[in-house]
């Protein structure tokens, strides 16, 4: 075999070929793109000889991007190595912490010479399920872009202007209404001066409900009397506030055109029907799901695997006649977050996942335990119906967790 290590930075790669017995066959800094690929095919033609593309094994700090996607296309088993194995893996070559790029690819060409069997392959996903994740990931990073300016604008408003809080909280401030009236009125003098009929426009245009009560409800507290700042420096607020309500105001505008795409390209998918029949699971979270579990039905070997890549299953730390049962926090944060968000709304669809979470509440679990381990078992209920093609089926996914039948 012939094993690589491929070290990348935005502009270049550099890479280590070694064989089977760690010789370093050749070393070379390719640059990005076609012809760095072409560079690459040109070594392992010079050096594999009359190997097969199977038999070309590369390490690389990433799983994502065109170059992956065409080492995988050129029939090479490409595995992405998590930064922090590899950092680990590289302690055993010096412990002053030095680094070069050099250095790197050796240690991940020497990564999966040794240990391949401990490291997962980069999964051969679909071109729908790569176009899911791209959506459904950048949909995802746009809503906790949103979440985090609207944490600085919240903050700003305290600072200056805690009135506006009060005022627009039936609203909620990232919801575009509320934030063209922030807009017309970023000062508490402006505040104090906006009528009704200023009002009730703006929220009669985003279709709000009992527009009279709610603008008379906005009115009465933004005229409520507050501390004052110096003029000058209110200013300068209202124009860092009137900054981030725009740019909340445009992230919402992009989140709603994202959304529509997430939704477009999961329903494309061939396993969209039985996510969607999953309890708990809608055309955004079912999307989520699938773009971080992919659709390599190879990938897992059995409901564990899935449920360890998922991070729902425990992990156990056992020493001497220490024994602990532990929750796994090194994990796939994407994935946790839908799987935490099915497991929710699967409370209210299914009453077997009601059960089962009664049940471990009634162990005296805590509710976020409860609420994984209840995921934990969804995730072993997706991986059945994965594996044999079949939608969600009630009584036999909670089959075993049924009451028994009094005769």
């Amino acid at each position: 075999m012939l094993l690589i290590g491929d070290d990348w930075a935005e502009d270049h790669h550099d890479v280590e070929l070694q064989d089977e017995a760690g010789r370093k066959l050749a070393a070379a800094n390719l640059p990005e793109g076609v012809a760095g690929i072409a560079k690459l095919h040109e070594l392992i033609a010079r050096h594999g000889g009359e190997l097969e593309p199977a038999e070309v094994v590369v390490g690389i700090e990433t799983d994502r991007g065109s170059w992956v996607q065409t080492l995988i296309a050129s029939g090479y088993q490409v595995y992405a190595i998590n930064p922090r194995q590899a950092a680990r893996f590289k302690e055993r070559y010096a412990s002053s912490g030095a680094k070069s790029d050099k250095g790197d690819a050796h240690a991940l060409a020497d990564m999966v010479r040794i240990d391949r069997d401990q490291l997962r392959p980069v999964a051969g996903d679909s071109d729908a399920a790569q176009a899911v994740k791209v959506v459904a990931r950048t949909h995802q990073t746009l809503i906790w872009e949103r979440t985090r300016t609207f944490q600085r604008l919240r903050s700003t408003l305290r600072e200056y202007f805690p009135a506006a809080l009060a005022a627009y909280a039936d609203l909620s401030l990232t919801s575009t209404d509320a934030l063209e009236l922030l807009i017309k009125a970023p000062t508490p003098a402006a505040g104090a001066k906006l009528t009704r009929t200023q009002i009730a426009p703006v929220l009669a245009r985003h279709r709000r409900r009992h527009r009279d009560a709610k603008a008379a409800t906005i009115q009465t507290a933004l005229r409520e009397r507050q501390l004052a700042l110096p003029e000058q420096v209110t200013a300068a607020y209202a124009a860092a506030t009137t900054a981030h309500a725009r740019l909340i105001i445009a992230l919402n505008e992009q989140i709603a055109a994202m959304e529509e795409q997430v939704k477009a390209h999961f329903l494309k998918h061939p396993d969209a029907e039985i996510y969607l029949s999953m309890p708990g699971i809608g055309e955004i979270t079912g999307a989520r799901v699938l773009s971080e579990f992919g659709d390599d039905h190879g990938r897992y070997a059995s409901a564990k695997a899935r449920k360890n890549y998922a991070g729902t299953s425990p992990i156990t730390r056992a020493s001497g006649k220490s024994h602990t049962v532990q929750a796994r926090y090194v994990r796939n944060n994407r994935l946790a977050d839908a799987l935490q968000t099915q497991a929710f709304c699967a409370l209210r669809a299914s009453p077997g996942a009601r059960r089962y979470y009664d049940k471990q509440r009634a162990r005296d679990v805590g509710y976020n335990p409860a609420l994984r381990q209840l995921g934990n078992r969804l995730v072993g209920i997706l991986h059945g119906c994965l594996k044999t093609r079949t939608t969600y089926d009630e009584a036999t996914a909670w089959s075993h967790h049924a009451h028994p039948q009094l005769s």
